[in-house]
């Protein structure tokens, strides 16, 4: 006679059978499962195999009430267009999704009021923690001490140096960019970027120029050509520096669609890329630099990998450890044909 099935083919299959089939109590079995460190090495996995062979589905509000989480958290931002958001969500839910963690992302477009909304909305849902994105890479508000979760400030570090804010290394970026140029033998080198008011656009100047200080060199035209964060605004500032400079060979750009704009013009004066003047951009928006005419290389700012720590960081904080302080993420150049 075959032997008698545990549960019937229309019962789901319990806490209760898992135990029963593993020998132990169901409390056991429920510590094994949540992997709480009361349980023997081999009793935890007697108790994963009975689980494994019953086809056994924990109940998630069952498994969050014994430990106290409800495998979600809250990805906060203000980057409406997604545009350095959602690489960020990608690297954070790669690493949430091997212990089966659900993000909620809420976008409050730059609004504080809209912010306290969504904040609220996630609170309620009881999210195990918070990853806040901003829209810029500047220091933005704190959500404040008082929140009954963990929090993580990533691409936008907070105003307050208490909070744990993860970073991308612009400074670096700058240097890796007119690095690459001087050892390809580039000696007039012009920077042109976006908004000066922004902290990004400084930081890769200045990475920018140490690395040529460190050559003895100066920037091609004798200044940082600050504008706006657009194609037109690198058409017109490529114009003034093949003025002021004519033997111009390299301009590093603070974006890629500055670049985009550098590059329309080059081909206007029938300038070739790279033979005459290699180019470089920022931010390695595939859509712009992959499509560019010649492909543009450009400096990543790695903002998967900024996800992915932000994502482990929140793990340990939820378990306990939270440190504040600010922890930066180093770049890497995307080398296409424009700068060979």
């Amino acid at each position: 006679m075959e032997p008698e099935p545990a549960q019937s083919a229309n019962r789901a299959v319990t806490l209760r059978d898992v135990a029963k089939l593993a020998g132990v109590s169901i409390a056991t079995a429920s510590k094994a499962l949540n992997n709480q460190p009361q349980v023997r090495a081999e009793t935890r996995a007697r108790v994963i195999r009975a689980a494994e062979q019953l086809s056994f589905s924990p109940n998630t509000l069952a498994q969050g009430l014994i430990t106290q989480r409800s495998g979600t958290v809250g990805l906060l931002t203000s980057d409406l267009e997604g545009r350095f958001s959602i690489p960020i969500l990608m690297g954070a839910e790669d690493a949430f999704g091997s212990d089966q963690t659900s993000v909620f992302l809420c976008d409050a477009r730059g609004d504080t009021v809209r912010e306290k909304h969504h904040l609220r909305a996630l609170l309620s849902r009881k999210v195990d923690g918070l990853i806040v994105v901003g829209a810029r890479p500047d220091a933005r508000a704190s959500l404040g001490r008082d929140l009954p979760v963990p929090v993580i400030y990533a691409y936008s570090p907070s105003d307050d140096p208490g909070d744990l804010s993860l970073v991308t290394d612009n400074v670096g970026g700058g240097r890796l960019a007119v690095d690459h140029l001087i050892r390809h033998g580039r000696r007039k080198i012009a920077h042109i970027t976006g908004d000066e008011t922004y902290g990004a656009a400084q930081d890769r100047a200045r990475g920018a120029l140490e690395r040529l200080g460190e050559e003895g060199l100066e920037l091609a035209g004798d200044q940082v050509w600050f504008g706006s964060w657009s194609e037109a605004w690198g058409r017109g500032a490529t114009r003034m520096v093949l003025q002021r400079t004519p033997g111009v060979d390299a301009i590093f750009a603070g974006s890629d669609e500055i670049a985009r704009g550098v590059l329309d013009v080059l081909h206007q004066e029938n300038l070739d890329v790279p033979g005459q003047v290699a180019v470089i951009g920022f931010d390695n928006w595939n859509i712009l630099a992959a499509n560019a005419r010649p492909p543009l290389s450009t400096v990543d700012m790695n903002l998967e990998q900024l996800g992915r720590l932000a994502a482990q960081r929140l793990f340990a904080a939820i378990d306990g450890t939270l440190a504040g302080g600010v922890e930066t993420v180093g770049c890497r150049l995307v080398i296409r044909e424009s700068s060979s």
